[in-house]
């Protein structure tokens, strides 16, 4: 079979590599060297990857308060090295690059999340079996374990998103279930599927169209559809990454959920102290602004005590604690309303 051939040469340089950064915190980014600059840009990009994984959102780094925080991304570093890559161009010459593999502090991170009330996919995360056929001019034909690298941009996707997809062993009564496939008889495909846990299924036919290739997914949990999609391109291998994409926005969807232990989003009064000049209230304020739990703040009114706030926050007052007890700039927080003394 053509396509399942081309993957194979490619796919096998990937396996290696993608396995020294797995793990949902830790991240893989191409650079270009390795000075500070550089390396703090990286780790930005990796913190981004890591918060995608565990939300299972890829538009985890645009949620707000998400972007002042990738501005101190090395804060959240555990650890990092380097890893240098050789490869063949697609006009087969060598070509070279540097990787920075970093790791970040999972304690650290689940707090940050906390923090800006980041929904998060519970662990441990299921890992649906994909039922693939692709049809490349030649009859459909099932993509079982022998052909795994013919699905790696699959599979790839996959643990981009935070998760795993399971391939079927592709005995000859599973590559019977190439016609439900194609006809899209999830109940069938479910009963091939049973012998597999969790029961879970990634039903896709990917198949030449006139605009290259087209793709049509199903994914089904216990049973139940939970969605249904479809995309054309000239690239098979795209095509193939929205079939994991789809499964994991499904998946979180169903199962993430935003923590409550740090409060729920809403407007708090909170009073601070210590202030004993106006240039006092200023260098409050713009340090309360910085906050990226912080949405909005409203001075409420000035007493001989302090100054009260009413603070629009992502999550709640211990949400708040938190993140401003992480500096030096204030103390205290206990109360209600919470009190913090300027330091």
């Amino acid at each position: 079979m053509l396509l399942l051939a081309s993957f194979t040469a490619a796919a096998q340089r990937v396996e290696g590599d993608r396995a020294k950064a797995e793990g949902l915190y830790a991240a893989e980014i191409s650079v270009n060297g390795q000075g500070e600059p550089e390396r703090n840009t990286a780790f930005a990009r990796g913190l981004a990857q890591v918060l995608g994984k565990l939300t299972g959102d890829r538009g985890a780094a645009s949620k707000p308060g998400v972007g002042q925080e990738l501005r101190r991304a090395k804060d959240y570093v555990a650890d990092y090295d380097y890893r240098q890559d050789e490869g063949v161009s697609a006009q087969g010459a060598p070509t070279f690059g540097t990787t920075l593999i970093v790791r970040f502090d999972e304690e650290r991170v689940n707090e940050l999340a906390a923090i800006l009330g980041l929904p998060v996919w519970p662990q441990p995360r299921p890992k649906p079996v994909l039922w693939l056929a692709i049809d490349d001019g030649s009859g459909p034909r099932l993509v079982g374990l022998k052909q795994v690298n013919a699905a790696r941009p699959a599979l790839n996707r996959a643990i981009d998103r935070g998760y795993r997809l399971g391939l079927p062993n592709g005995t000859a009564a599973e590559q019977a279930a190439v016609g439900a496939i194609w006809r899209g008889d999830t109940a069938a495909v479910a009963r091939a599927s049973s012998a597999y846990s969790p029961p879970m299924q990634l039903v896709g036919k990917l198949y030449r169209s006139a605009t290259g290739w087209t793709a049509d997914w199903i994914f089904v949990d216990s049973g139940k559809v939970l969605s249904k999609w479809s995309g054309s391109d000239a690239d098979a291998r795209k095509l193939m990454a929205t079939g994991a994409d789809g499964a994991a926005d499904a998946l979180i969807k169903r199962y993430a959920k935003r923590g409550t232990s740090l409060g729920l989003p809403g407007t708090y009064r909170v009073i601070f102290t210590g202030m004993a000049s106006s240039e006092d209230f200023i260098r409050l304020a713009g340090y309360l602004q910085k906050q990226q739990v912080v949405r909005k703040l409203t001075p409420v009114r000035a007493t001989p005590e302090g100054m009260e706030f009413d603070l629009e926050l992502l999550t709640g007052p211990e949400g708040l604690r938190r993140a401003l007890l992480r500096d030096d700039v204030l103390s205290g927080g206990e109360g209600e309303p919470p009190v913090y003394r300027l330091n």
